[in-house]
């Protein structure tokens, strides 16, 4: 069983920062890439931005250069550094990672519960 748990979320000021974290537990034998989607109110989910095992990235237009994602392998981790946060950055975030089980060498994509980031003066 995999469990992805984020944190960081929160309230944050238009121009302001914040730094979203999502760990990865259970019998795991290997994390392929690992990224963020957000949903806004009334919107679809899409994605931020991910990141390989190898950390090769990619972003969405929307957020390049203000955003920043990145892993640590060893915690099964990943990060996204939001930066000069914007009103339409105001969504529930959710972590994703494709992961490969001890038990059985299945791999499939895992989500995390979602954290709410709010961006308001």
């Amino acid at each position: 069983q995999v469990q992805l748990v984020e944190s960081g979320g929160g309230l944050v000021e238009p121009g302001g920062s914040l730094r979203l974290s999502c760990a990865a537990s259970g019998s795991i034998f290997s994390v392929g890439v690992m990224g963020w989607f957000r949903q806004a109110p009334g919107k679809q989910r899409a994605l931020v931005a991910r990141v390989t095992s190898f950390s090769s990235t990619t972003y969405a237009d929307s957020v390049k250069g203000r955003f920043t994602i990145s892993r640590d392998n060893a915690k099964n981790t990943v990060y996204l550094q939001m930066s000069s946060l914007k009103r339409e950055a105001a969504a529930v975030y959710y972590c994703y990672a494709r992961i490969t089980l001890r038990t059985g060498m299945t791999t499939n994509d895992y989500w995390g519960q979602g954290t709410q980031v709010n961006v308001s003066s």
